[in-house]
């Protein structure tokens, strides 16, 4: 017990988890990928995931596809959209950016990471995040 007595203790303090943080960093990262899909179209995102094997669990890496946040639109320009959850909508009715030539993508994302660093489209990333309305349950 005197060895005890020589030491503090204290409340394990909890885990802060930070919403706001957790989605800048994860549409960032997704934005990263649009910019590696712009350079090669057949970028697949590798994954990992637990698979069980002959009674086992394994972790098994595969790729997965990665789908373009843009679209080509009838006068020769691209529209970009930001996914999170739902799409970013930066005005009222207004969630693409256009973007007159694709070869001007890559300088396009990187100026929305930085806002995003920046913190300045917090509110429509968070509003975009939660869920639309509930899906209600057909009775039989």
């Amino acid at each position: 017990m005197s060895v005890l007595k020589s030491l503090t203790f204290t409340a394990l303090p909890s885990i802060g988890a930070n919403p706001t943080l957790d989605r800048r960093a994860k549409t960032i990262a997704r934005l990263e990928e649009q910019k590696a899909v712009a350079k090669d179209p057949n970028h697949k995102r590798t994954i990992r995931r637990r698979e069980e094997k002959d009674g086992t669990t394994v972790l098994v890496e595969k790729q997965q596809r990665v789908l373009p946040w843009w679209r080509a639109m009838p006068n020769g320009s691209y529209a970009l959209a930001i996914r999170a959850g739902g799409l970013v909508e930066f005005d009222k009715g207004k969630t693409a950016i256009v973007i007159p030539l694709l070869d001007k993508l890559p300088g396009v994302i990187d100026t929305l990471i930085s806002a995003i660093r920046n913190g300045e489209l917090d509110e429509q990333l968070a509003a975009a995040a939660k869920p639309v309305g509930k899906k209600s349950k057909k009775a039989a």
